[in-house]
């Protein structure tokens, strides 16, 4: 299988609201994120399936080294060899690569968050830094675009916190901050025994407004010139979004079932996103200059 082949399996079977939004890109950008993806997967996955954490670190480490090996032009994954020409041709600095293993390896040292200032760091780590890499591969004209791409990507990781409360705790891990399950006097334990409680659905519609708030910011950083070409993390935020009003309109029961949206009804907020940014790259190339 050929490294492009073997990425676009892996986004296409994982089943991620992140394919639709590459739908929509130039060839040549959709492999490169695909790529970035899949790599996110890969180290993602050695976390989440791997029951002993120190197995977990030394695939970690090799990941490491094979990140090394890929920006000296000697990769051997597939997944590295699919990145080995977007290195070579955008900005895409190793740095960030290994600060996305960090948040990964962050996983395996802590289960719990004190502070919503401690979970920042995981957030900027695990899809901050992710945000900034995509920046790069869709382009931009303005430096705003690589804040809106780091509050973009905590929000989505925000977003996929509330959704997964229930599936995290059955892996011994908490990630809503616990000085605000205080607050909303929610007990730890509950959450891990999946014991619903009084106070859990404010807790919930607290850490969604973070949410909300975190894509509000995003986009007003978004300078109008540069929509069109971050069209793709538009998207995402928009299904992301879509999602949070599912989840609200549900009561936020988070802890008694999964919330998700078709793939039907994903890709249909895709398409109907990028016509919507395509006419207003249109109508924005209409106004006149400024003298």
């Amino acid at each position: 299988m050929l490294p492009d082949q073997y990425c676009q399996e892996k986004a296409v079977t994982s089943g991620s609201s992140f394919y639709y939004s590459f739908l929509f890109l130039p060839a040549e950008q959709r492999r490169a994120i695909i790529a970035l993806y899949a790599f996110c997967r890969e180290v993602d996955d050695v976390v989440d399936e791997c029951s002993d954490a120190s197995i977990a670190r030394r695939k970690l480490d090799w990941w490491r080294t094979e990140i090394e090996a890929c920006f000296s032009g000697q990769p051997r994954h597939p997944v590295t060899r699919a990145l080995q020409h977007p290195i070579e041709t955008i900005n895409l600095p190793g740095e960030y690569f290994q600060e996305i293993i960090d948040g990964m390896e962050m996983d395996l040292e802590q289960n719990r968050y004190q502070s919503f200032g401690e979970l920042a760091l995981y957030c900027h780590r695990a899809a901050g830094v992710v945000g900034l890499l995509s920046a790069e591969i869709f382009g931009y004209r303005h430096r705003d675009t690589l804040r809106y791409a780091e509050e973009l990507g905590t929000a989505l990781q925000l977003t996929n916190i509330l959704r997964d409360v229930r599936e995290d705790a059955r892996r011994g891990r908490i990630y809503i901050p616990l000085d605000e399950l205080l607050e909303y006097r929610v007990n730890p334990h509950d959450l891990l025994k999946g014991t619903v409680t009084s106070g859990m659905r404010e807790l919930f519609a607290f850490q969604a407004q973070r949410a909300r708030q975190y894509y509000q910011r995003a986009m007003t950083r978004l300078p109008a010139e540069d929509r069109y070409p971050q069209r793709s993390g538009i998207i995402m935020a928009t299904i992301y979004q879509a999602l949070l009003d599912e989840i609200e309109a549900d009561g936020f029961r988070v802890m008694e079932q999964r919330t998700s949206l078709t793939p039907v009804r994903k890709l249909w907020i895709a398409w109907t996103t990028a016509r919507k940014e395509r006419q207003r790259q249109r109508q924005q190339r209409k106004k006149p200059a400024h003298a």
